[in-house]
């Protein structure tokens, strides 16, 4: 079922406007996030094709089966429960039995950990683009050959500048395992021997030669997998990173030039208060009040240092371990009584529907 088909069908009992702009925290160029709650038809539903949820490519719009959004509140899932206290105004359209769902039957304690947990995720994205930043990697690919070092009877140095250093081509070089020496291989040098070379084309590893048992090597070669490994890793993360970037949104992170992500830490902060709210006052409070919107725009704009902030977060979340063991919040939602709401919700949907 495509989106397209979804909102024909009649099925969506709930949508809404999500994200920055329900939560007041909306520019000029922010996207309108749409989300919502349908319920499969009958047939579909107690057929093989159950379909839990329908988004567009870039998540901006995603409608959740009755289900499947039932389940993720039951984990207190922060985005979900969101939807549960979306101010009015930001509300599309509700069908009347999606107000038999309460936030009340959810909220638990279950909450320090998504929200908090949640939160220190835009942390690591925040930490990651930080990475990114200060340490970006080349386009231009390097080859095992570039983690190779020969040692010779004088010296070691890097398999590049030995090569140059001696003119030698690297095509006539060949190398033969040392026992007992882990990615260690004697460099034999012969122009007329039609060795392997050292490294074929496109490999990920050396490669070794038949040398006669006459012939005496040039030097000692230590080739390091493990750093190769690992460059590949970091080389494919960056480039995969760069070509998926918000080129805008990148732009405006380097330019206050702290190097980190400062929306992700905005957020950072008011999954943290929510949280809080939570365990005080039991509602989630969804549109921010007009001082911690001064307070999140400061950090999306950048005023504060990264580890500032990293410090401040991590004292609110050890603050929520005392708030949430003084709330008389449940361990965890009633289940018996959700699972009873999601099939009087249902069993009423498809009466009317019949």
């Amino acid at each position: 079922m495509t989106l397209e088909e979804l909102k024909k069908s009649g099925n969506i009992i709930f949508e809404c406007i999500s994200g920055s702009r329900a939560y007041g925290l909306e520019t000029p160029t922010s996207d309108t996030d749409i989300r919502g709650v349908f319920i499969l038809p009958k047939e579909q539903f107690y057929s093989l094709e159950y379909i839990g949820q329908i988004n567009n490519e870039t998540n901006d719009i995603a409608y959740y089966e009755l289900r499947k959004f039932i389940e993720l509140c039951l984990k207190n899932n922060p985005n979900i429960l969101e939807m549960l206290n979306v101010p009015e105004d930001y509300v599309l359209y509700k069908h009347e039995l999606f107000d038999e769902i309460k936030k009340e039957y959810f909220l638990s304690k279950l909450c320090k950990n998504t929200f908090a947990n949640y939160a220190f995720t835009q942390i690591k994205k925040a930490r990651g683009l930080h990475k990114k930043i200060v340490n970006p990697v080349e386009k231009e690919r390097k080859t095992i050959e570039d983690f190779c070092v020969v040692r010779t009877t004088k010296q070691s140095m890097s398999l590049t500048v030995f090569l140059k250093q001696n003119s030698l081509d690297t095509s006539k070089c060949g190398l033969a395992k040392v026992p007992n020496m882990k990615n260690c291989y004697n460099l034999f040098y012969n122009e007329f021997l039609n060795y392997e070379g050292i490294v074929r084309e496109n490999a990920n590893e050396v490669c070794v030669s038949n040398i006669p048992k006459e012939e005496q090597p040039i030097g000692l070669l230590y080739c390091n997998l493990e750093g190769y490994s690992s460059y590949c890793k970091r080389y494919k993360e960056y480039w995969s990173w760069v070509a998926k970037r918000n080129d805008e949104r990148y732009k405006n992170n380097i330019s206050h030039d702290k190097n980190y992500d400062a929306k992700n830490m905005m957020h950072t902060f008011r999954l943290l208060h929510i949280a809080e709210d939570i365990a005080k006052y039991k509602t989630i409070n969804v549109r921010v009040g007009k001082e911690e919107r001064a307070y999140l725009f400061r950090i999306k704009n950048a005023d504060f240092e990264y580890e500032d902030l990293v410090n401040e977060a991590t004292k609110i979340k050890e603050e929520l371990e005392v708030f949430y063991k003084k709330s008389d919040l449940p361990e965890k939602p009633n289940t018996t009584l959700v699972n009873n709401l999601l099939i009087n919700i249902r069993d009423k949907y498809y009466k009317q529907n019949a």
